[in-house]
């Protein structure tokens, strides 16, 4: 089986310092990778390159048979749905103006595949999906909690029927009662839809519980990848 998402020695430049360092890994349709390491080793600025929401100064980006980085912004506009970030924060990540509704409708307006008719039970449905009630979708995100919160910025990633979600930190941010919630909710989606997750955080003993493989990275490369039991 051919990887979903194959990455070839990502370099990424920050002024003089070099925050990714020749980094490689791949991602099979299903799978799990962890990439676990301390605070500034590289890990965000891995994701951001990943997704090409800020490019990279050198390497290759392969997914589903694409390499984006060589790709104009206009040909790889088709391809963003299919990758989508899910962040650290749930409050931030959402807008605290928007309505939890309008927030998941997001992503299909920017796609232009939004339907004034199907729309509005597009995301109701999205909303059941990831475990919340229609009804939340008229509250903004300060009168959800953080595990809500959480759970809207999944469904809001999933509008658009994407192939890869790259997780970075998603339960750091929340009490360790809401965690478990959280992860067996990917969990059942992956099972479900078939997802791919590059997974970032770091907890190790979180990653052996929830991933297929860990990557380790220190100041800017992956020092060893390994499987998980």
């Amino acid at each position: 089986m051919n990887p979903l998402l194959d990455v070839r020695d990502l370099v990424v430049h920050h002024g003089p310092r070099t925050t990714v360092d020749h980094v490689s890994f791949d991602i099979a349709p299903g799978e799990t990778l962890g990439l676990v390491g301390p605070s500034g080793c590289g890990k965000s600025s891995t994701a951001m390159a990943v997704l090409q929401l800020r490019r990279p100064d050198s390497g290759e980006v392969w997914f589903d048979g694409h390499e984006l980085t060589s790709l104009t912004e206009k040909r790889l506009r088709p391809l963003r749905p299919a990758m989508q970030p899910v962040f650290q924060d749930p409050y931030g990540s959402l807008g605290p103006r928007h309505r939890i509704r309008d927030a998941i409708a997001e992503p299909l307006r920017v796609q232009g595949s939004w339907d004034r008719t199907t729309g509005p039970e597009r995301v109701a449905e999205l909303l059941e999906q990831v475990g919340l009630d229609p009804s939340l979708g008229d509250r903004r995100p300060q009168e959800l909690s953080g595990g809500q919160c959480q759970r809207a910025g999944i469904a809001r990633a999933l509008a658009c029927e994407p192939k890869l979600l790259v997780l970075d930190e998603p339960v750091s941010a929340l009490d360790p009662s809401l965690r478990a919630g959280i992860l067996n909710l990917l969990a059942e989606l992956q099972e479900r839809l078939g997802l791919g997750y590059l997974f970032i955080c770091h907890d190790m003993a979180l990653v052996r519980h929830f991933c297929d493989r860990v990557a380790e990275m220190r100041e800017g490369r992956i020092v060893r990848t390994t499987p998980l039991p």
